[in-house]
């Protein structure tokens, strides 16, 4: 489990993220949501080490992941973050290959090659594993990206915002890839999602936040309702239970 306990942050006078506390559940899909601003990302950030907090602490398992050693939190915790650039001529396969570095150190063994091969077959990648990422579209390096961060095989799995730049096809596709990750090998993933929907069909949790401060946490079927979306985004969003799916019909409010 992963326990956050009164985490603060501020940027200047503003605190972004306000006495923030929250327990991530394992083998569960967590999602972050709320509106632009309410502090989703700088949350997942200090959870991830990306960000010191000014206050607070985060426990993985009942250790402070300020004391871990880098190496030791990487083999527990693989992190995609919002952006992603790389200042260097990688193939898609190279850079998936760095997914196994806590495990490898460079050094490539079978076992690290199959979590590699399994990874780029999990994403589609094998066909074009040998095409540099700069002679890719948007979405096909954010999924070389997802590939990297499957590879590393942590049990803790954090992604901001993973489907920017991906389609419709491409979004359904890594949703049901991290939910097959939980539902087939016990993985715990946090997934920070604009887009309700996707949260609703594939969430067992949802941290709903909004100014800084967490507005709602708990199981998705009692999240996803219309008072809790108008506490949360301030605008009506009707239901519709579309194939034991509760849909969101936030485009027409």
């Amino acid at each position: 489990m992963i326990q956050v306990r009164e985490l603060t942050k501020f940027f200047g006078e503003k605190a972004v993220v306000e006495n923030v506390s929250v327990n991530i559940h394992r083998g569960k899909i967590t999602s972050f949501i709320g509106p632009n601003g309410a502090g989703k990302s700088t949350l997942l950030s200090m959870v991830s080490r990306l960000l010191d907090a000014d206050t607070g602490e985060v426990l993985l398992d009942k250790q402070n992941v300020k004391k871990m050693k880098s190496n030791d939190f990487s083999k527990q915790v693989s992190i995609l973050k919002q952006s992603n650039y790389m200042n260097a001529r990688l193939t898609i396969r190279e850079l998936v290959s760095f997914g196994r570095y806590p495990h490898s150190k460079g050094r490539l063994n079978d076992e690290d090659i199959r979590f590699v091969d399994q990874a780029l077959d999990y994403m589609g990648l094998t066909d074009m594993q040998h095409n540099y990422l700069d002679e890719l579209s948007g979405g096909q390096r954010q999924r070389a990206f997802i590939a990297m961060t499957i590879a590393q095989d942590t049990e803790y799995i954090l992604l901001d915002e993973p489907l920017n730049n991906l389609d419709m096809k491409h979004s359904v596709q890594i949703m049901k890839i991290l939910r097959r990750l939980v539902d087939e090998l016990g993985k715990t993933v946090v997934i920070v999602l604009h887009d309700i929907n996707f949260a609703s069909v594939y969430s067992d949790r949802i941290v709903a936040l909004k100014d800084g401060r967490i507005v709602k946490d708990g199981p998705t079927d009692e999240i996803i309702n219309s008072d809790s979306l108008r506490e949360i985004y301030d605008m009506e969003i009707p239901i519709k239970q579309l194939s034991n799916c509760r849909i969101c019909v936030y485009f027409n409010s």
